[in-house]
């Protein structure tokens, strides 16, 4: 379906206006001097997050179709580009944590400029590019909804590394509920389609909806546990080099991992770090911040192994796009229901690596830069997590990071052979 067939000027002002209002919400928990954190390369200062997304509004949507406008400061370009070489030079990824300005409060007024020139923009383009305005626009909200979940996860990052371990938020909910024996789905093998079916907004990566031939399997309808996970490390896991991929276990004996990041062992037994401080480690919640490569160990240590993305991707298919979201107020994996876990809680991590589907052509011009040219050394992940907003989640999502990375919402979904 056309996106232009559901969205008229008054819904897209106001998805904008609530999209962009809900940036801001993330941040207001937090204290000035927490906007400028950026504790490992991976994660951005959260200052630099906002003002990121209104970039790209500022850079890819006003000067295509609002002749003359000015931007806030030219300045800024360099600042807030993140990786579109086509469009320019940009600030090293690496130290945006160094830059004190501009201050937390002229980021904040660069956003309400640009947002007033955006609903002025809804409210007067011609017709006649109303189709094509619908799409960027789109794009630059459901890219703002990505940098939300960044911002969750690196805030959760940056505060990690605090020794006072301050909670972002002291109010949030702590997930209730018990683990339940794992049950397994048998799945059917045969030729399916997989990607993006045309309704609704989809990513280029996610493109073009084609046939996969798949195998007889079985699916876990639930995460691995942090108790299941605990047997894994008690069992040695950490230390069995058979169990590991090269590259993994010679990640391992660099960084010296022996348990997943957040999690701390004191003499009263583990406790794992979340967005609401430190707690006891709850052994019937999903375990998460697993890299592949621990994903991987784990999986061949009890004799399963990990979901193709073609495997997870149609099962996703057929169930409704539910689960803990980041309007849970959880912000963090809950145990699983009797109704399964498959969207939200955490990104399951496949098997697959992050490669072009059949056919595949990036967007043209600096946004092809998007999805296409990291199409190399990265796994697919499936799902959506605790800190997906609602609505931005569905079956042919695909999501990548490195297999090393860990720092995502990251769980573990067990397959095997039927």
């Amino acid at each position: 379906m056309d996106l232009t067939e559901t969205i008229n000027r008054e819904t897209l002002s106001a998805e904008y206006q609530r999209i962009r209002r809900y940036s801001e919400e993330i941040c207001s928990p937090l204290a000035p001097d927490d906007y400028q954190i950026q504790s490992i390369v991976q994660t951005s200062p959260p200052k630099w997050h906002i003002a990121h997304v209104t970039w790209l509004f500022e850079t890819f949507v006003l000067p295509r179709f609002k002749p003359g406008y000015k931007v806030f400061d030219p300045r800024f370009d360099f600042i807030f580009n993140s990786y579109y070489y086509t469009h320019g030079r940009m600030h090293l990824r690496g130290e945006r944590g160094l830059l004190s300005r501009p201050t937390v409060e002229q980021v904040y007024e660069y956003r309400a400029y640009v947002d007033q020139a955006m609903l002025q923009l809804i409210e007067e383009i011609n017709e006649s590019r109303w189709s094509e305005f619908v799409f960027f626009v789109t794009l630059g909200l459901n890219h703002e909804q990505q940098h939300q979940e960044l911002t969750f996860m690196d805030i959760k990052h940056n505060f990690s590394t605090n020794p006072l371990k301050p909670a972002y938020r002291d109010d949030l909910q702590i997930p209730a509920g018990k683990s339940r024996p794992m049950r397994w789905l048998e799945r059917p093998g045969g030729i399916h389609q997989i990607g993006h079916d045309g309704n609704g907004f989809g990513y280029d990566n996610e493109t073009p909806r084609h046939d996969v031939l798949l195998q007889d399997h079985r699916l876990a309808d639930r995460f691995v546990t942090n108790g299941e996970y605990l047997d894994f490390i008690n069992d040695g896991g950490y230390s069995n080099p058979a169990l590991w991929l090269a590259d993994g276990w010679a990640l391992l004996q660099q960084k010296q991992w022996n348990a997943p990041l957040y999690w701390e062992q004191s003499d009263d037994g583990w406790n794992q770090f979340t967005l609401g401080g430190l707690r006891p480690l709850n052994p019937h919640e999903p375990v998460c911040h697993l890299s592949f490569y621990e994903a991987d160990a784990y999986a061949r240590w009890c004799g399963k192994r990990l979901p193709l993305e073609a495997e997870l991707e149609h099962m996703l298919a057929e169930q409704p796009v539910e689960g803990n979201f980041s309007d849970s107020n959880l912000l963090h994996p809950a145990p699983a229901g009797d109704d399964g876990q498959w969207f939200g809680d955490l990104w399951a991590w496949t098997g697959s690596p992050y490669s072009a589907y059949p056919g595949f052509k990036p967007l043209a011009g600096s946004v092809g830069e998007y999805n296409g040219k990291f199409m190399s050394n990265q796994m697919i992940l499936k799902g959506g997590c605790c800190a997906t907003p609602a609505g931005h989640s569905r079956a042919s999502y695909r999501n990548f990071f490195y297999p090393d990375e860990r720092w995502a919402f990251t769980g573990l979904r067990l397959a095997e052979d039927s």
